[in-house]
C-alpha cells in the first residue's frame, strides 16, 4: 500500500466513525441519558457483528450492532443481547449491563451501554488458566426451566440444532469455492456428527458463550479474565465453549491474541477447566473431542458462508443478518479475509484432523 492509499483509507474510514458517533450522540440526547452531553471515542474497528464507542467519563461503551448473528429483527436482537449480558453477569466474569438505547432514526439496531472492562488482551498461552476458570464460572450456573430459558436459544437437543445450524452453513461450500480436498474433509466429518447426532446420549448443558475465542477476553489487573462478547450466548454444551476458546481457528483469529497452541498446552486447558468445573465435569470428559470436532465444522463452514454473503451490499434497514464487507472498515475485511483463506486451505484442515486424534490421546484417563 502506498502512502497515499493509506492516506485515502484513513480518511475513508474516518466518515463512517464520525456518522455513527453523531448518531449515538442523538440517540443519547433522544433517550435524555445522563452522559448524552460526554465525550465520544470509537474503539478500533475489530468485529464484523458490533461497533463500539467510549462515553469517555463514565466507564461504559456503546456496543452497537452492526447486524444480527442470530437473524433477529432490531428490537428482538438487542433483548437477546440484554439476556446474555444479565444473565452471564451472574457468573462474575463479564461485563455488567447499564442500559441501553431502542432501535430508533438515529440508532436502526439501537445499542447497549455496557462496563467498560479495564485490562490487557489474553496471552497464550499463559492466561490459559484464567480463560479456563472465567468458562467455568459460566457454565456453573444454574439451568433455568425451559421455560425461563427464553428469549435465548434452548433447543430441546442442542447438538442436533447446531447440527442443522452447520449444514445450514455448508451450503456455502460450492460457491465458497473451496478446494476438493477441503470439501470431502468436510464432508467426512460432517458424516461423523451426523452419526452422533444419531446416537442416544448427550452431554450435560449449560449456560454458554458460543463465542469464547480469546480475543474475546480482556484480563484485568487481578488476574481474572473478562468475556466481554456475549451476543451468542444460548443453552448448549459447554465443551463447545471449551473448543472455541483452543482451536486453532480461534487462536489465530485476532492478531492481539495470535498464538499457535501445542496439543499439551490444550490438554492442560481441559484440565484446568475441570479442576475448576467440580462435579460436572466427569460427564462431559466423554464428549471434549466430538464436541471440538463440531466446533471446528462449525468455525469452516462459518468461513464458505462468510466468503461469499460479504461480497453483498449492506442491507438497508436494522433487521436480519447482514455480513457485507461494507458494514465494516477496509482494515478489518483485508484481515478476515487472509484469515479465512487460510483456514479454508488444506493444511489448516488436515491440522484440526490431526489435532483432534492427538488431543483425543492426551485426554485419555
Amino acid at each position: 500500500m502506498t502512502l497515499m492509499d493509506s492516506k485515502d483509507e484513513t480518511r475513508a474510514a474516518t466518515q463512517p466513525t464520525l456518522a455513527l458517533c453523531s448518531a449515538l450522540r442523538a440517540a443519547l440526547r433522544g433517550a435524555q441519558h445522563p452522559a448524552a452531553q460526554q465525550p465520544l471515542q470509537p474503539l478500533p474497528d475489530k468485529g464484523l457483528a458490533h461497533d463500539h464507542v467510549r462515553l469517555v467519563g463514565t466507564g461504559l461503551l456503546a456496543r452497537i450492532p452492526k447486524q444480527s448473528q442470530m437473524g433477529l429483527d432490531a428490537a428482538h436482537n438487542l433483548a437477546y443481547q440484554r439476556a446474555c449480558f444479565v444473565r452471564a453477569a451472574l457468573g462474575g466474569h463479564t461485563p455488567a449491563l447499564h442500559g441501553w438505547l431502542a432501535p430508533s432514526a438515529h440508532l436502526s439496531r439501537g445499542a447497549l451501554l455496557v462496563e467498560e472492562v479495564v485490562g490487557r488482551p489474553a496471552q497464550l498461552p499463559q492466561d490459559l488458566p484464567a480463560i479456563a476458570r472465567s468458562l467455568a464460572a459460566l457454565h456453573a450456573l444454574a439451568l433455568p426451566s425451559p421455560a425461563a430459558c427464553a428469549p435465548l436459544l434452548h433447543a430441546q437437543d442442542p447438538l442436533q440444532a447446531l447440527c442443522d445450524e452447520i449444514e445450514a452453513q455448508a451450503s456455502h461450500l460450492p460457491a465458497a469455492r473451496v478446494e476438493p480436498v477441503v470439501s470431502q474433509a468436510v464432508a467426512r466429518q460432517w458424516q461423523q456428527l451426523k452419526a452422533l447426532c444419531s446416537a442416544a446420549p448427550r452431554p450435560p448443558r449449560s449456560l454458554i458463550a458460543f463465542d469464547a475465542h480469546p480475543g474475546n477476553f480482556i484480563v484485568r489487573a487481578d488476574g481474572r479474565a473478562m468475556l466481554v462478547d456475549l451476543e451468542k450466548c444460548r443453552y448448549s454444551h459447554p465443551g463447545l465453549d471449551l473448543a472455541h476458546a483452543t482451536l486453532y481457528t480461534s487462536t489465530t483469529w485476532d492478531a492481539d491474541t495470535h498464538a499457535v497452541l501445542s496439543v499439551d498446552e490444550v490438554a492442560s486447558f481441559y484440565r484446568d477447566w475441570a479442576a475448576a468445573a467440580g462435579p460436572a465435569a466427569e460427564a462431559a470428559a466423554a464428549w471434549h473431542v466430538p464436541l471440538r470436532s463440531a466446533m471446528a465444522l462449525w468455525s469452516l463452514t462459518g468461513c464458505a458462508k462468510w466468503r461469499v454473503l460479504s461480497q453483498a451490499a449492506a442491507q438497508q434497514g436494522g433487521d436480519g443478518e447482514d455480513w457485507s464487507a461494507q458494514r465494516s472498515q477496509a482494515a478489518l475485511v483485508r484481515h478476515v479475509r487472509e484469515r479465512v483463506d487460510h483456514y479454508l486451505s488444506p493444511s489448516v484442515v488436515e491440522r484440526l484432523l490431526h489435532e483432534q486424534h492427538a488431543l483425543n490421546e492426551a485426554l485419555r484417563p
